[in-house]
């Protein structure tokens, strides 16, 4: 369906996105963030770091939703009912305007591996850019890590490369 498109024909590379060591703080991965990406206005498609290892193996990745989360303060965390107040309820403007203070300056001090989304499916770069789709679109991934060998981390197949291809291949007359 991809025209034969492999994995290797879309991927991007690893040093095109920015990385931190697993045991960096979020306050850290947040500074990397600013730099990379709002500073530069170099927003790619998603906003994600990755995290490594030491012997730079991949454990996961830190999307700006994941950072946000980890910094959410604890009694705003989900327990099964509602913790936020109804909209009519008085001193909800309170509540928005603090929500994100000193508590989570705090928070941001923990280390992203708290707060990662580890890496658990892989694609080699020699797969067709179907079973990478079907990878992402299983699992609700937003980057996909390429193994060569199933060992050395080579690249990432993002969504937009792999709907490019499958689209292309779709709209052939």
């Amino acid at each position: 369906m991809s025209d034969g498109k492999t994995v290797k024909d879309v991927m991007i590379g690893i040093f095109e996105y920015p990385h931190v060591p697993y045991w960096f703080s979020l306050s850290q991965a947040i500074r990397i963030v600013k730099v990379s990406f709002l500073s530069t206005k170099k927003y790619m498609d998603p906003m994600a770091v990755l995290v490594f290892d030491e012997k730079y193996n991949l454990m996961g990745t830190l999307t700006l939703k994941d950072i946000l989360m980890g910094l959410e303060p604890q009694f705003l965390k989900p327990t099964g009912k509602a913790q936020v107040p109804a909209e009519d309820e008085t001193g909800l403007s309170l509540l928005w305007d603090t929500m994100f203070d000193e508590s989570s300056r705090e928070l941001a001090e923990k280390p992203v591996s708290e707060v990662m989304a580890p890496a658990k499916y892989f694609v080699e770069p020699a797969d067709p850019v179907t079973k990478a789709a079907y990878l992402m679109l299983r699992h609700d991934l937003i980057l996909l890590p390429v193994l060569e060998n199933k060992k050395k981390f080579v690249g990432l197949v993002r969504m937009i490369e792999v709907f490019d291809a499958i689209s292309d291949s779709v709209l052939k007359e």
